[in-house]
């Protein structure tokens, strides 16, 4: 260690060092923590006061609602002293600030319509219609009652409507007659499931159930309670869900695809000129109509048809398009034929044209005679359709039948006989071809056949016409010139009497029969073969 400087000569000491002495070494006295402080008590908080002015405002507003009801029932009792309280209905008809001698007025002013509904469907008719009477007198009295019994009934007169049930009388037999006779206009069909044509691609639709009146129901309904369903003057429908036959359609896609692979031209056809008009669809806008049918006879159990209210609606619209106003379609039979061509899976179906009963005007000269032959129509038809009429003067309005009395039967577009009295010669027609040319007899002045548009309507081997004892082989009926009577002018081959004798053999292209139009053996067996019921026979004079 390095050695003690000694001070130099030259230093001065000043202060002298102290050497401290160690203290000598003695075990440690073990630590102990200082006493806490006395803690003081903390002062006493104050106490909250409670709140009582809430309580005061609530008993105040209940007691000014009770002031203002009170106020309000004072003023509503006087205003509607003599009248019926605000908001109160009978029967849909307001009758609120009336007096009952008013409400008796405006019911039965008011009470002339009720709605009938069926969900979102609504219809309008008087309600004697359905047996529905109303007796007004007493609906008045209830409505004036309505609400003064007590306060807490006139509330909702007050803030709302009130529908007083009307006091009514339902002759329920009047309401079943004409509840079903306007089901069909209450009720929706339902659709079968069916096919169409999406992207030229066939694809099966969905069926949609229908729904069906309830006669019954809606019956025991008005029987039941008839006021309290005509409260606001609607009676609603009891109906039921009818299911749809065919609720698959996809066995019939290959066959669909087959039949709208063509266009469907529907012919129009009038059996008095002859003409045909073609209303043409194409696959994309007849596939609409398309569904499906039970057929017990398919191997699949299924056929086509067609949507009758479509096809009626096409129908309709083309007939306002085409026909003049002589001339119409029985729809039924129209859709009918329409159905049936597609059920047989033909795109070809045939709609037939009917006429209106036509007016004539007579002229000075004119005669009964006279003016059939010239119509076409035997005259004791016009004289049937005038009341049997059997005298004319100038100006006078006659009916003319319609060509239609004597073609009973559907007609065959497709075939036609045309008979000439003036020449004396009959043309068959077949496709709108002449299939054969005839000469003929004709009826004598006496006993004349009659000009018109008739129809084979008859076939007889061997016919008897007891007036002239005559015996006429392969008999065809054309028409009878009286109406209801037992015979028939047609056509026939030579005739026979007493069993033996042939008659008018060599009297062909000559006015010889009694009426009847007269062909050869052999051309009257060709056209008993070929000409069935239905054919159209024109009888030219």
């Amino acid at each position: 260690m390095p050695s003690p400087r000694r001070p130099s000569s030259h230093s001065q000491v000043t202060q002298p060092v102290r050497v401290r002495p160690v203290p000598s070494a003695r075990a440690a006295a073990p630590y102990r923590p200082a006493p806490p402080a006395p803690r003081r008590a903390a002062p006493p908080r104050p106490q909250p006061r409670r709140k009582t002015w809430p309580l005061y405002i609530a008993l105040g507003l209940a007691g000014l609602v009770m002031m203002t009801c009170a106020a309000l029932t004072l003023a509503f009792g006087l205003v509607y002293a003599g009248g019926i309280l605000p908001g109160v209905y009978a029967g849909g008809v307001a009758l609120g600030g009336l007096s009952e001698k008013e409400a008796v007025a405006a019911l039965q002013n008011g009470w002339q319509t009720i709605i009938v509904r069926d969900e979102a469907r609504v219809w309008t008719f008087h309600p004697g219609m359905f047996g529905i009477m109303l007796d007004a007198e007493a609906t008045a009295r209830a409505a004036y009652a309505q609400g003064r019994a007590q306060f807490d009934a006139l509330l909702p007169g007050l803030i709302g409507r009130v529908d007083v049930p009307p006091v009514l009388a339902v002759d329920l037999a009047t309401a079943e007659a004409n509840l079903r006779e306007f089901a069909p206009q209450f009720e929706q069909p339902p659709v079968n499931a069916g096919v169409r044509l999406v992207n030229s691609q066939v694809q099966p639709t969905a069926p949609v159930s229908g729904r069906a009146l309830d006669v019954a129901g809606t019956l025991a309904r008005l029987r039941q309670e008839a006021a309290l369903a005509l409260a606001d003057g609607t009676l609603e429908l009891v109906m039921q869900p009818v299911q749809p036959a065919v609720t698959d359609a996809a066995p019939m896609v290959e066959r669909a695809a087959r039949l709208l692979s063509s266009f469907l031209d529907i012919r129009l056809f009038d059996p008095v000129t002859g003409d045909s008009v073609y209303w043409s669809l194409p696959p994309s806008a007849w596939s609409e109509w398309l569904a499906a049918e039970p057929d017990p006879d398919s191997p699949t159990g299924l056929a086509l048809s067609a949507d009758a209210g479509r096809v009626r609606a096409y129908l309709e619209a083309e007939a306002r398009a085409v026909l003049d106003s002589s001339r119409y379609l029985e729809l039924d039979e129209a859709v009918a034929g329409v159905q049936a061509a597609i059920r047989q899976e033909r795109t070809d179906p045939s709609v037939r044209v009917y006429h209106h009963d036509r007016q004539h005007i007579v002229q000075p000269g004119e005669t009964i005679i006279r003016i059939a032959w010239d119509y076409g129509v035997p005259y004791p038809y016009i004289q049937q359709a005038n009341g049997d009429l059997d005298s004319l003067s100038p100006g006078q309005s006659i009916i003319i039948p319609s060509p239609d009395v004597f073609m009973p039967y559907p007609v065959n577009p497709d075939k036609r006989i045309v008979v000439s009295i003036s020449r004396q010669r009959a043309w068959v027609y077949e496709n709108a071809a002449l299939k054969w040319e005839w000469p003929v007899s004709t009826g004598i002045a006496s006993s004349p056949t009659w000009p018109g548009i008739y129809q084979i309507i008859s076939h007889v081997d061997n016919a008897y016409a007891a007036n002239w004892n005559l015996w006429m082989p392969n008999f065809m009926g054309v028409y009878r010139p009286i109406p209801g009577a037992d015979f028939t002018n047609g056509f026939h081959g030579f005739p026979t009497r007493g069993g033996s004798q042939l008659l008018w053999t060599n009297s062909l292209g000559t006015r010889v029969t009694y009426g009847c139009i007269l062909l050869s053996n052999e051309n009257a067996q060709a056209l008993y073969t070929w000409a069935e019921e239905g054919v159209i026979v024109e009888i030219q004079a």
